[in-house]
């Protein structure tokens, strides 16, 4: 129960890995405000159940982040209704194929305006009331297709996922005199509902049968849940050295061959 007193802002937090997140901190003691992108049902869904397994306080929000003026309506919002915001975790996403020579300029955009810049307009959010509180704890999710390695055709989502992690390294350096952490995970292949076409659909079955050959670990698609525990650690006093780091999580597929 590290978490007790705290107020965590999760995006994404309504499925995959977000929603595992929202479990693992609230399990920690945590008051969780729950982000969809625009169903709040589905964010009510997850805040429901933490109510009612574990008695904690959550509360359902839903946010298009890449509108930076709905995000800091979003923090006022979640200040309203839970307190002052000491951890926000980045899990919101997007993940297709960009091929090159294929990719239309509203995939382009939709890409880059959600993984990159809706990271950084809810960092833009929280960061000065974090800065009057003298610390928050922040999380960007990546990915090891950010952090050690390319992935055919989907160069744009490799893309934004190393600019979060360099923008977590800068962020750090920038915030860490504040008693601000950032860090990042950088998960590899985790079961989730974003890459079910990936694990489940005949024309990506070449792509899975190599990723799952380079996967050295007995588990091939992660749990969410592990994910979430690496996060969870993450936003703990027991990681207040831990600044501009990204911890990679990938069943090992990026140690080498």
């Amino acid at each position: 129960m590290q978490l007790i007193g705290k107020v965590a802002v999760v995006t994404g937090g309504s499925s995959g890995i977000g929603e595992a997140v929202c479990h693992a901190l609230s399990a920690e003691g945590a008051s969780v405000a729950v982000v969809a992108s625009s169903d709040i049902a589905k964010s009510r869904r997850v805040a429901d159940a933490l109510g009612g397994s574990r008695g904690r306080v959550a509360q359902a929000f839903a946010c298009d982040i890449r509108d930076a003026k709905l995000v800091n309506e979003l923090v006022g919002r979640v200040v309203t209704a839970l307190g002052p915001i000491d951890i926000l975790v980045n899990s919101a996403g997007l993940f297709y194929p960009t091929p090159a020579g294929g990719t239309s300029v509203a995939d382009v955009d939709r890409i880059v305006d959600l993984n990159i810049k809706g990271t950084f307009h809810c960092i833009n959010a929280v960061v000065p009331a974090m800065k009057q509180q003298n610390g928050g704890k922040i999380v960007n999710l990546s990915s090891f297709v950010g952090a050690v390695m390319g992935f055919a055709n989907y160069s744009l989502y490799a893309a934004t996922k190393a600019a979060v992690i360099f923008m977590t390294k800068s962020l750090a350096r920038e915030l860490a005199g504040h008693n601000i952490n950032v860090n990042a995970v950088a998960p590899g292949c985790v079961r989730t509902p974003m890459n079910e076409a990936l694990r489940t659909a005949p024309e990506f079955k070449s792509i899975l049968e190599d990723l799952e050959a380079m996967i050295p670990s007995r588990t091939k698609f992660s749990s969410p849940a592990d994910i979430a525990r690496v996060v969870s650690f993450l936003v703990s006093d027991s990681a207040r050295l831990i600044h501009g780091s990204v911890i990679v999580a990938d069943e090992g597929i990026s140690a080498g061959l």
